[in-house]
């Protein structure tokens, strides 16, 4: 499969990006990474990856660059600037990025890389750690058709549902909603939980019942077995969660339209941070519950 035009970037190699990587070493490609932390990117470096010290010196070497850091200031340090993305690829090359990030940031990449002769897609994935390992993630697009064409082959290979949404930033304007949806979902599964422990009920019976059927979801089916097990590890940092929900609000603001769901959720999971959830998983919204510590999130 490999060519001389098939080098392929990587920056951010944490808890999803490692897997994305890993997923395009195993296709047969060669891929040079970064990350903040060399030895977090030992299992690659293992696999055959190559190693560069930072976005600079990979962005030559490459003919498509993948970025998945953690908050929209980590994008702009990627991308922008003397040692960012924009300013040392080649002419040519096809940047994407699968952070999730504010549109406005995916309209500017998209804007700066075209007067550099360069192409720019935002692809912000959904699925988790769970659908990084086993390349089911859900990627929605954004940019331009001819930009997609190309990437396609590549994000197939990572994900099951790769859809172009429109031009540039309609990545993460999907990614928000996906990410309202999630809050809203999380927050029902957690409360019918809670209120079928107050009734007296055995929650995992419970789930039986409600799980396969109209009130059934992934946050439902998934989660709350974990929040059961007592298992809080992250495959979505809370903190990365909140970032995604301030990120939606403030979009929805300059939209002008109000969502008090998505409200809610942004309060919840701001009292999550400031209890020191912040590095548990998305999941962990039940130990708020539990310990009785929602009062904090009231409007």
């Amino acid at each position: 499969m490999e060519t001389a035009k098939d080098t392929i970037g990587f920056v951010g190699t944490g808890v999803m990006g490692a897997s994305m990587a890993g997923h395009l070493l195993m296709a047969g490609y060669r891929v040079h990474i970064t990350t903040r932390t060399k030895a977090k990117a030992k299992a690659l470096i293992d696999a055959g990856a190559v190693w560069e010290e930072n976005p600079a010196a990979l962005a030559p070497k490459c003919t498509t660059i993948f970025s998945m850091v953690g908050y929209p200031t980590d994008v702009e340090e990627v991308y922008f600037g003397g040692s960012g993305l924009i300013e040392n690829s080649r002419a040519g090359t096809l940047l994407i990025d699968t952070t999730t990030s504010r549109p406005d940031l995916a309209q500017r990449i998209h804007a700066a890389a075209s007067k550099k002769g360069l192409r720019a897609l935002d692809a912000p994935v959904s699925g988790g750690d769970v659908g990084a390992k086993n390349a089911t993630l859900t990627i929605m697009v954004g940019g331009e058709p001819g930009a997609f064409e190309a990437a396609k082959p590549l994000l197939d290979i990572m994900g099951k549902t790769v859809i172009l949404q429109g031009p540039a930033g309609a990545g993460q304007h999907t990614k928000m909603a996906n990410q309202i949806v999630i809050a809203g979902n999380l927050i029902c599964a957690v409360e019918a939980i809670m209120y079928a422990k107050a009734a007296g009920l055995e929650p995992r019976t419970v789930l039986q019942s409600i799980g396969s059927g109209s009130a059934g979801s992934w946050q439902l089916n998934t989660m709350v077995p974990r929040m059961l097990d007592g298992d809080f590890a992250p495959g979505f940092y809370v903190k990365h969660f909140l970032k995604d929900l301030r990120i939606a609000l403030e979009s929805a603001r300059a939209m002008k339209i109000e969502l008090p769901l998505l409200g809610l959720a942004e309060r919840l999971f701001a009292v999550m941070q400031d209890e020191k959830f912040g590095d548990r998983g998305t999941q962990a919204l039940y130990l708020l519950y539990e310990q009785g510590r929602v009062s904090g999130a009231r409007a």
